[in-house]
């Protein structure tokens, strides 16, 4: 295929390219100040600048220093980081067994740097995506970005688009000494709001129980799943399609009434997992849901009207949803790229909420446009589906600082926190606090691996081991 071949870039146009290319150009004022590779100490080839000693120039775009702040300093070069002769080496991988896999994702460059990424059962798309990536200048982040987004016809490498962006970012950070935040754009908060998901019971007290614990723990936004699963065993419940008949809306109402009740009316409560509904089916159950004012119903539509599978993506019959309830809705999980799939659905105003997902949406960049792109043209908030790590977490976390129509961000690992929030150090703990995370303003992502517990929870043996064809294969 002709995107095979790399493109080349001279040392001398290297930097200010991919500066620009990165979302960098005019923020950056470059000093000689001592850094370890990885902020920790370590050993490497000494920079390049112009003349021995002389300071690098600070780096301008067409609007000169960024943002119009002025010249302000926001960290200096890694001393042990080259950029022009940088290079991505190799891509590693750990793989943590959680109620999903964790597969972390380790990019290393010939200086020491290195970049980390995630997703979750990513090993295969990755392993794919290393021939087009190894021996690339990860500071050139859009034209290996691209190289990638050519190939996602293939599912597998819109995974690795997503991880990758993830490790470019913060490989990225490190170099220029910044957090990957300032990389992408001015801050709006400094707090993410976190989201969590809830496991079902089919006795209402107990899942209002279940919920009103995470209340507890301090989340402040909550999300419940309601389906044929918690009402199978009662009669008349179910329709012969496994869809909930009017009387099992009445009996999901009384789940919704109970936690309320629990949480509180005035708390943001979410609700998912609805059964095989189709246009008509998701209107019934949004129109039951609107007593309980739900921040939104989530993928109601699973069964396509134009052909098989096409639900996710079919806008027109989203919007025809949306026109007929009061309840809000949010879909777009497992949809990759702001023209590929997104762009339709925010320009026709066809639904509430975009619920993206990191390792699927084409990652921190690609959440970045998304979110600006639909409170630019439409008004249309955002919220994260999040079932990783604290390395997803935070990574999301830096994108979601820049973004002014955010919601909140899904964990889906509250029932094992106390071992997860500890994956990862280097980072204020707990990783959650009151709701909140807050993304570091250290280079990069900004944490380190705390491999002691990560490899208490190994899901495959093997630390940070090369990824092959063979090592990506399921086990």
């Amino acid at each position: 295929m002709s995107y095979k071949q790399k493109p080349l870039i001279s040392r001398r146009t290297a930097l200010a390219r991919a500066a620009g290319a990165a979302g960098l150009g005019a923020i950056f004022k470059m000093t000689e100040a001592p850094a370890a590779a990885q902020n920790r100490g370590g050993a490497g080839p000494q920079p390049r600048g112009g003349a021995a000693g002389q300071a690098v120039r600070p780096l301008r775009g067409p609007g000169g220093m960024g943002g119009g702040r002025g010249n302000v300093h926001y960290g200096a070069i890694n001393k042990y980081s080259a950029p022009s002769d940088l290079r991505i080496t190799d891509l590693r991988a750990v793989s943590v067994a959680a109620n999903y896999e964790y597969d972390i994702i380790r990019m290393d460059t010939n200086q020491g740097v290195y970049g980390l990424g995630e997703g979750t059962g990513v090993l295969k798309a990755i392993a794919d995506a290393k021939e087009w990536v190894v021996g690339r200048n990860p500071l050139d982040i859009t034209a290996i970005l691209a190289t990638l987004r050519s190939s996602t016809a293939h599912i597998l490498m819109s995974d690795a688009h997503s991880v990758l962006d993830m490790c470019l970012h913060d490989l990225v950070g490190k170099v220029f000494g910044v957090p990957v935040w300032r990389l992408l754009g001015d801050k709006k908060r400094d707090r993410v709001r976190m989201y969590c998901d809830t496991t079902e019971s089919s006795d209402p007290k107990v899942y209002a129980a279940r919920m009103l614990d995470r209340k507890k723990l301090g989340f402040t936004f909550f999300k419940m799943d309601v389906g044929p699963g918690i009402i199978r065993n009662r009669p008349g419940a179910l329709n012969t399609r496994g869809v909930a008949t009017a009387k099992g809306l009445q009996m999901y109402g009384e789940f919704f009434q109970a936690v309320r009740d629990a949480i509180g009316w005035d708390q943001p409560l979410a609700s998912d997992h609805f059964g095989p509904l189709d246009v008509t089916d998701s209107i019934r159950h949004a129109r039951s849901f609107e007593p309980y004012e739900l921040a939104w119903a989530e993928d109601i539509l699973q069964v396509g009207t134009l052909g098989r599978g096409d639900s996710p993506r079919n806008w027109r019959a989203y919007k025809e949803i949306k026109e007929a309830t009061s309840t809000p809705l949010a879909m777009g999980e497992g949809l990759f790229g702001l023209e590929e799939s997104f762009k339709p659905f925010v320009d026709n105003r066809a639904i509430s909420v975009l619920h993206l997902d990191p390792q699927n949406c084409g990652g921190l960049r690609e959440i970045k446009r998304i979110a600006d792109y639909a409170d630019d043209t439409q008004g249309i908030p955002i919220a994260v589906h999040m079932l990783g790590s604290p390395v997803m977490a935070f990574a999301s976390a830096h994108a979601l600082a820049t973004i002014g129509n955010f919601l909140a961000m899904e964990c889906h690992a509250v029932d094992f926190i106390s071992w997860w929030t500890q994956l990862v150090a280097g980072v204020s703990q707990p990783v959650i606090a009151n709701g909140y995370i807050t993304p570091p303003d250290s280079p990069g992502i900004g944490l380190e691996l705390n491999e002691p517990v990560i490899k208490e929870h190994l899901r495959l043996p093997g630390w940070f081991e090369s990824i092959t064809e063979s090592s990506a294969a399921p086990q």
